[in-house]
């Protein structure tokens, strides 16, 4: 909860913050609260409880829960706004909303763009086999004299690389879909992918017309995907969910692309998997021992064949503050103090 400046009376505002992520996220959301805000913080609550804390709520912040439904704005009489964190606002009613006088708001993520963002590039550094290229562009050359370059004279593809590939035209699969997920279809509409997506709940069919999207069984998206991208959040049933069966099922050839919980893989699997040549390549951004151990199978390969499609990054693809300066979660407020301030509402839908 966020502190009260000393020698200041300011109103403090009732709001229920409701999530699915863990403890370290919590703290970063509470720390992130201004002083006009008392926040509780609520993750998966059942029934009664969620019910019991709205009766007072003057604000409502979603955060990856479920529906906010009609019962829920009718028995919170005060509730003045709801923010959806994240650009969908499929999953609360909006005809209650409207109907009782609450404003709604979508609040894109920061975070989940810049992810999505790096989860490009990770596709193109291993469609591209960008590793590979640069280490032969600086190794040296095949001719045996350099020209100076003009509109005739060039030499392309002096080190006579192969299996250079791009996006366009593609298959990918995303497996754990999100905001982050969302974020990255929307950015893959302009490559004109094909995107399959599998989660726990089926998306509504408009938003997946409205996101060009189709939704997939599990088992069939790995053999389908040219680029399967790992979304999933940790869990006890995603623990080492992506091993050698997952992997043998991909179709040969393929990338894998991880920017979701690092023990979601089994990375000795993986180095085999690329050992053999069965995948292309792979991308990670996370991994099972943060810092990386210099031990482990993927860094190993890494470091011996600087050819290799593999791409190691760590863990910051979702950017990084300024020096000397730490993440904040305080734009999750920033509609709330809009509405406080009598400003206009950022991404109103309601």
């Amino acid at each position: 909860m966020a502190a009260q400046p000393k020698g200041e009376r300011v109103t403090r505002y009732p709001t229920l913050f409701l999530t699915e992520r863990g403890q370290r996220h919590q703290a970063a959301a509470l720390r992130g609260a201004p002083p006009e805000l008392e926040v509780v913080v609520l993750r998966q609550p059942d029934r009664n409880l969620l019910l019991t804390r709205l009766r007072d709520a003057a604000f409502l912040i979603t955060e990856r829960s479920g529906r906010v439904d009609g019962e829920m704005i009718w028995g919170a009489p005060k509730l003045k706004l709801i923010v959806r964190l994240g650009s969908l606002v499929h999953d609360i009613d909006l005809v209650a909303a409207r109907a009782a006088g609450v404003a709604v708001c979508a609040q894109p993520q920061r975070v989940a763009i810049m992810v999505a963002e790096h989860i490009v590039m990770q596709m193109l550094v291993l469609a591209k086999r960008l590793r590979q290229i640069e280490v032969a562009a600086l190794a040296g050359r095949e001719e045996s004299e350099s020209h100076r370059t003009d509109e005739d004279t060039f030499s392309y593809n002096w080190t006579r690389q192969s299996d250079i590939g791009g996006l366009w035209g593609r298959t990918v699969g995303i497996l754990g879909f999100g905001e982050t997920g969302v974020e990255l279809a929307r950015r893959l509409k302009g490559w004109n992918c094909r995107v399959i997506y599998h989660r726990r709940r089926r998306l509504a069919p408009d938003v997946e017309d409205e996101l060009d999207i189709r939704y997939s069984e599990r088992e069939d998206l790995l053999a389908a995907s040219d680029f399967l991208v790992n979304l999933l959040p940790y869990s006890p049933q995603t623990d080492h969910s992506l091993g050698r069966a997952e992997f043998a099922r991909m179709k040969p050839g393929s990338y894998l692309v991880s920017s979701g919980s690092g023990s979601v893989i089994d990375e000795p699997a993986l180095a085999d998997a690329l050992r053999s040549g069965h995948l292309a390549g792979a991308a990670l951004d996370t991994f099972e021992w943060e810092p990386l151990p210099p031990d482990n199978p993927l860094v190993l390969m890494a470091v011996s064949d600087p050819c290799l499609n593999l791409l190691l990054t760590p863990h910051t693809a979702a950017g990084a503050p300024p020096r000397g300066s730490a993440f904040s979660r305080a734009d999750d407020y920033a509609p709330i103090l809009q509405f406080l301030h009598a400003e206009p509402i950022a991404n109103r839908v309601v």
